[in-house]
């Protein structure tokens, strides 16, 4: 089962026990579906849930008998099919939400939506119909599909002025109508716990949280890395200054307190300054201070005498 069908499997099991709020459902489903409208038509969905959902609204909060057939969607998968054969049917539809079928552009009914409730079941209803969810796995999007431009427009200020929270939506062109979608992961949280999903929410979060501390992790093995790399690096350029001392002149000339240090930096290269420091009993600053002194005078040489001169 996809994502998006776990979420509307989940959304159709919401109760509706508030009459305004089985309206506003209803109208959400039917408004988004194609199907509102004089002319006949038909809604195609893979999920049986959400189709059995349909009917039912359309029965409950609308008064309407609406027709169920099997069908295939376009990707040849077994899909149901939603339709009002009968036009009085599909006018009663219309006028039971404010609407004549003869707008010249279909628009949100707000006043559908009496109370605060009934939003989050207009949003619902949506869903069901023209929702879709991005696995968490891949990627966090979600989007409604709305058949008009004008349509997609009111879906899309209504989002943005939930009274729960403020949601930052998108909204593009795609082919057939319009997308209004949402990008980010704790905001889509937040709708689907809102829509009635909060399984689907959950486990969202969760995959969400896994890969925080996955990238965590990363992090913190990259920069461990880079450390690690920085010090060989550094380890590397102090002994080429040491065994260019050493060939040159040997580490003889040096004062006793590089001698001791030079020597030990030969015989264990993957000391950190600190360990050095415990080994002499000085400061990880004063390690860093004669490493310093002995890369000057090793390079010094090297430049005077260049590699072959040293070796």
């Amino acid at each position: 089962m996809s994502f998006t069908s776990q979420i509307k499997s989940e959304l159709c099991k919401t109760e509706l026990k508030k009459p305004c709020c089985l309206r506003a459902e209803c109208y959400g489903a039917w408004l988004f579906s194609k199907c509102f409208s004089v002319k006949e038509s038909s809604f195609t969905t893979e999920s049986a849930p959400a189709a059995r959902r349909m009917l039912e609204l359309a029965a409950a909060g609308a008064g309407v008998s609406a027709q169920l057939t099997y069908a295939v969607s376009r990707r040849k998968q077994p899909a149901y099919r939603v339709s009002l054969p009968e036009e009085q049917e599909r006018l009663r539809l219309l006028n039971e939400f404010g609407h004549s079928g003869m707008e010249p552009s279909l628009r949100i009914n707000r006043g559908v939506l009496e109370n605060s409730c009934c939003q989050a079941a207009f949003l619902r209803g949506a869903f069901l119909v023209c929702g879709n969810a991005t696995d968490p796995n891949k990627g966090y999007h979600l989007e409604f599909a709305a058949p008009y431009k004008n349509l997609a427009g009111d879906l899309y200020a209504l989002l943005g002025e939930t009274e729960a929270f403020r949601l930052s939506t998108g909204m593009v062109r795609r082919p057939g109508g319009y997308g209004v979608y949402l990008k980010d992961s704790g905001q889509i949280e937040n709708l689907l716990t809102y829509l009635g999903a909060t399984g689907a929410s959950m486990e969202l979060m969760q995959v969400r949280m896994y890969k925080e501390v996955k990238n965590n992790i990363n992090r913190k093995t990259n920069f461990e890395t880079a450390n690690m790399d920085k010090t060989y690096s550094a380890s590397a350029r102090q002994i080429a200054a040491i065994a260019a001392i050493s060939d040159s002149q040997g580490l003889g000339s040096l004062p006793e307190s590089l001698q001791e240090l030079a020597a030990l930096r030969l015989s264990d290269p993957e000391l950190t300054l600190r360990q050095l420091g415990e080994r002499l009993g000085i400061s990880r600053s004063g390690v860093n201070h004669r490493l310093q002194k002995l890369i000057e005078i090793g390079e010094k040489i090297i430049e005077e005498k260049g590699i072959d001169g040293v070796m």
